[in-house]
């Protein structure tokens, strides 16, 4: 079955919760003898000379870097790609390149999406970039052959406004690391074994990170915080977010990959996730495939994880947020959410029934 992929920037090692999903689930399709390629965003590729990943092909097509409209562009002329290149199924992730669901239907190709969340709700986008994203849920929902959803608050939103009743749900995954057993990168921070709270993300709005630093700088604590990620476009808000940071001896890393962000995990004492929006946080299962203690916002998508209640504050109450750090700190209980993840979270089990899906279609 030859599948061909659009929505995300690319692989391998882009930072973004879609860019995680596609690196780990396309691999695996490979193996269970679909043959992949995903089409990239051109301006976000380290390597251009890379044609090819664990057996997934990657096909690097031209993208203005610029966030009103570039996901609109590269998925025009992804979708004018495939049907030159004839898949059995074109698959687009997120609602803002579902905009092209019809264009690729007209086109006589067997289209699946899959849903990551109302993008619309994100602070960063204007007015009419939600419009146009209301629009791409819209065409998505009920102009697609098959619709997966990766939670179970997005499927409740296409059921009220599309009655779209037949979506997927197959959840985000997440892999069980080798914890590190060094400490070079973490002490060339000057951060010590359980002595730092650590919150990873893009630097937008929506991350809540401002709160996050806000509610750091009124607590007594001798742990550091420290901020893992950056900003995919130099924004105002991200600008001030790093000034801020580094006023009140926050750490940023920038992006961060293999080794030093597995010592960033292995030996942080908490994870946070202050968001106003998720569609289900790949970050935040990453944090629980280390069994670290965690707070999160009180989100849908956090809370469709099912944590403790002591797990969640009130989002965008940074007077909450303090208190509940504080409580986090001081808490000495060993986390074990491996059965957890085993069972709703393992990307092997979601590749084989994205590939269900595909064999419907």
């Amino acid at each position: 079955m030859k599948v061909m992929v659009l929505g995300t920037r690319g692989i391998p090692n882009l930072q973004g919760g879609v860019e995680t999903h596609c690196q780990e689930l396309y691999p695996r399709l490979v193996k269970l003898g679909c043959e992949v390629t995903v089409i990239t965003r051109k301006s976000y590729v380290h390597d251009l000379s890379i044609h090819e990943y664990q057996g997934v092909r990657l096909k690097h097509i031209f993208t203005p870097k610029k966030k009103s409209f570039e996901a609109l562009v590269h998925t025009f002329l992804g979708v004018l790609y495939a049907r030159i290149k004839s898949p059995d199924i074109l698959h687009i992730h997120s609602i803002g390149p579902s905009l092209m669901v019809p264009f690729a239907k007209f086109l006589g190709l067997t289209v699946i999406i899959t849903n990551h969340g109302p993008d619309y709700d994100r602070q960063k986008w204007g007015r009419f970039a939600k419009k146009a994203l209301i629009l791409g849920e819209k065409f998505g929902t009920k102009y697609a052959n098959e619709v997966i959803v990766i939670s179970n608050v997005i499927n409740d939103i296409l059921k009220n406004k599309y009655k779209r009743l037949d979506c997927k749900l197959i959840h985000n995954g997440v892999n069980i690391p080798t914890k590190s057993n060094n400490k070079n990168y973490i002490e060339s921070l000057g951060l010590k074994e359980k002595m730092y709270i650590i919150a990873v993300g893009r630097f937008v709005e929506e991350k809540g990170f401002h709160d996050l630093i806000d509610a750091y700088k009124k607590i007594d604590t001798k742990l550091t915080l420290v901020l893992v990620g950056d900003a995919d476009h130099k924004s105002e808000y991200s600008i001030t977010l790093k000034d801020t940071a580094k006023v009140n001896n926050v750490i940023l890393t920038g992006f961060i990959q293999g080794e030093n962000l597995n010592q960033i995990f292995t030996y942080a004492k908490l994870f946070v996730m202050p968001s106003y929006h998720e569609g289900l946080p790949i970050a935040l299962l990453e944090a629980m495939s280390y069994n670290l203690d965690v707070l999160v916002s009180n989100i849908p998508a956090n809370l469709e994880v099912q944590l403790d209640d002591s797990d969640y504050f009130n989002v965008g109450d940074v007077e909450n947020l303090k208190y509940a750090l504080v409580k986090k700190i001081l808490n000495k209980n060993e986390r074990n959410f491996i059965p957890l993840i085993n069972k709703k979270y393992n990307w092997d089990i979601i590749s084989n029934e994205i590939n269900l899906v595909y064999k419907k279609a």
